[in-house]
């Protein structure tokens, strides 16, 4: 019992940790009911273009018009949610996310230098996560 609780303790600490790529934050939020991690991708989006907030959300609205249109990745877009996530004034705000398959198929659809380096990020964070969600 005792085991179990320490592992939840752990887990807990695991969720609330800033995740940083190259210094920059990745809002995310954990899904308890699916145990799945979910990412801000507006933030993935600001990372593999190397853009600020504001560019990096005309960019990923850009980017969401032109898939629905194309009929391109379409499953990434309407399969993204709008979720609350701490925003970097410290409030919950809404914002689309998506879980980690879909971060992966995001990043085929943006030419990125930092495409690969996010991949491998991306697996060793799920790593540690999968440790820690009981999953296998």
């Amino acid at each position: 019992m005792a085991d179990l609780e320490l592992l939840e303790k752990i887990k807990m600490s695991e969720e609330n940790k800033i995740k940083l790529f190259e210094g920059k934050q990745i809002r995310h939020t954990w899904d308890e009911e699916n145990e799945k991690w979910w990412f801000s991708i507006v933030d993935v989006v600001s990372i593999l273009t190397d853009n600020d907030y504001q560019s990096a959300r005309k960019y990923w609205k850009n980017l969401k018009s032109r898939m629905l249109k194309e009929g391109a990745n379409i499953q990434l877009v309407t399969n993204c949610y709008l979720l609350k996530i701490l925003a970097p004034d410290g409030k919950m705000r809404l914002t689309d996310a998506a879980d980690t398959e879909k971060i992966l198929r995001l990043i085929h659809s943006i030419t990125s230098k930092k495409a690969d380096p996010f991949k491998l990020w991306l697996a060793r964070a799920r790593s540690e996560i999968v440790g820690l969600s009981y999953e296998s």
